[in-house]
């Protein structure tokens, strides 16, 4: 999909914030309700625009330890990788996941209310899984910057 400037408007204002109306859209971005409307339909049908969510402060739901997991696989076959990757979804306090170039395979951002529930997810969830070699954790002290929102 060709996104001319007015689809990158769409993209920037709802990247800030995702309740709008389509009223309220259309006058922060200077176009019609019913063209603005067409354009976030075939936005959202192009896979440009995702799901629209809310985002929690993890603090004040106690999710106060954000951690940093580099994790090595005991091997690179096509079925490791499948089981490492199927616990991703089982466990929801690994929040992201990225696939790696360089010493690790993975590192993963998980929360965590505490270092003792970190040290237990980490001792019994993802060192049991037979697809992990190695794990090394470093713990976020603080967080300077944070956004969902893409540069557009």
């Amino acid at each position: 999909m060709k996104l001319e400037k007015i689809d990158l408007q769409i993209i920037r204002v709802l990247q800030e914030d995702g309740t709008l109306s389509q009223n309220g859209l259309a006058e922060r971005v200077g176009a019609s309700p019913a063209s603005c409307w067409r354009r976030v339909r075939a936005l959202e049908q192009a896979g440009v625009l995702r799901e629209t969510v809310r985002l929690a402060n993890p603090e004040a739901i106690g999710l106060t330890v954000t951690v940093f997991c580099h994790l090595r696989l005991k091997n690179h076959l096509p079925e490791t990788t499948a089981a490492f990757e199927a616990l991703l979804d089982l466990h929801s306090e690994i929040v992201e996941c990225y696939a790696m170039s360089g010493d690790w395979d993975y590192v993963l951002r998980i929360v965590a209310t505490d270092i003792a529930s970190y040290e237990a997810f980490l001792r019994n969830k993802l060192l049991r899984n037979p697809s992990v070699s190695h794990a090394s954790s470093a713990f976020a002290l603080s967080r300077r910057k944070y956004t969902t929102a893409l540069p557009v």
